[in-house]
């Protein structure tokens, strides 16, 4: 927005400036004889310039003011697009403008689903009220918080950030968590029986020892790639790089990003990387207690039975558990990292949010065929790195 004034001499200047009657005290006196016209531009910059231009004088000056988006000229007091963030300045400056937008708006729809609930502030966790005091959730999540919170479970669980965290991005994420470990469990234990037969109930100690295992296995797989409603404070200033970029990364490097948030693609790689990493030590621990205590049942299977030590070999400690966390960081990371946010949080929930029934029956039925792939793909792999023979 461009303002000039320009003053022009006439000597008609008592009819010319009772025209203005409405701005007189304002623009004008009664002992003046020069004639005011007021003219706007619109410019596409966002700096107002005053011109000052007299007739009998040939100078010109410029005077500059501040930048912005119209302050009050719309007669609405609002700051227009408000965001452009410092007029004819780089991208960051107009990015950071977008995002100062986001966070306002953010605050303002979270303060009032606050008042509408009747609650304050310091009625909410800390890390949640920290969040919305600086514009990082937007009213839905809110509301969604104090939905939650009406049952006694999930207020409890969700004392634990990460489980807020989850929940307040997903309502069905206990839901996942409970068709997951369901699937495996039943699957692992299916396996044992067909592994183990007739001594499936003479060896059940050791049975539920591997299903336990694989349960746990199944619940880092969901809870490790969920997305989240990033809850967590800034690290400290002197926090090293590193540790800064895997702390502004999202926990699901294909979910949605909240208004007012955003994720470069490097930082959606970083979030592949330490999930990988997570991962291989998880499937790493697992499969170390898994075959130890194989090894051992296989051990004395072959002290009680002398024919047995031909017939069944121990399996090999190390290279099986260092190549199931390399499974687990690659394989299942990507596959559940896909599943969890772009089949279910971008196709199915978009289509099925009004019907939580068939969409929990769809993401059970996908989640199943992920399992069933998993183990096959993971056959095939065993073989392939040669911790497993073919018969």
């Amino acid at each position: 927005m461009a303002i000039a004034f320009s003053f022009t001499p006439s000597s008609s200047s008592s009819s010319a400036i009772s025209k203005l009657d409405p701005h007189r005290s304002l623009l004008s006196s009664p002992s003046s004889s020069s004639l005011l016209r007021l003219r706007l531009a619109t410019t596409a910059t966002t700096t107002n310039s005053l011109t000052y231009q007299n007739r009998h004088r040939t100078p010109r000056f410029l005077v500059a003011s501040t930048g912005g988006g119209g302050g009050g000229f719309n007669g609405r007091g609002s700051s227009g697009g408000g965001g452009g963030g410092g007029g004819g300045g780089d991208d960051d400056h107009g990015r950071g403008g977008e995002s100062d937008n986001a966070e306002g708006k953010n605050r303002a729809e979270a303060i009032l689903v606050l008042k509408e609930a009747g609650r304050s502030l310091e009625s909410l966790p800390k890390d949640l009220a920290a969040a919305i005091e600086a514009g990082r959730i937007p009213g839905l999540v809110v509301s969604r918080y104090f939905e939650l919170e009406q049952s006694g479970l999930i207020r409890w669980l969700m004392q634990f950030g990460g489980f807020k965290e989850r929940l307040l991005a997903d309502d069905l994420f206990l839901a996942k968590v409970g068709m997951e470990c369901g699937v495996g469990m039943l699957t692992k234990t299916a396996a044992e029986y067909e592994r183990r037969r007739e001594n499936f109930f003479n060896e059940l100690e050791v049975v539920f020892a591997d299903v336990v295992m694989a349960v746990l296995a199944d619940f880092m797989l969901v809870y490790l790639p969920a997305p989240t409603v990033p809850l967590r404070p800034a690290l400290a200033v002197n926090a090293g790089r590193i540790a800064k970029f895997f702390h502004n990364c999202p926990d699901n490097a294909f979910q949605v990003a909240l208004s007012g948030t955003s994720y470069s693609f490097l930082q959606r790689l970083g979030a592949i990387a330490r999930n990988g990493t997570k991962l291989f030590a998880v499937g790493t621990a697992s499969s170390l207690v898994g075959t130890a205590v194989t090894n051992a049942l296989i051990n004395a299977k072959k002290a009680v039975d002398k024919d047995a030590a031909d017939e069944v070999e121990n399996v090999p400690i190390v290279a099986t558990s260092v190549g199931y966390g390399v499974y687990m960081a690659v394989s299942s990371n990507l596959r559940y990292q896909i599943l969890a946010g772009v089949v279910e949080q971008r196709l199915l929930e978009p289509l099925l949010h009004q019907h939580k029934l068939l969409l929990s029956a769809m993401c059970f039925a996908v989640r199943t065929g992920n399992t069933f792939l998993g183990s096959l793909l993971w056959v095939d792999y065993a073989r392939w790195i040669g911790v497993q023979k073919s018969h």
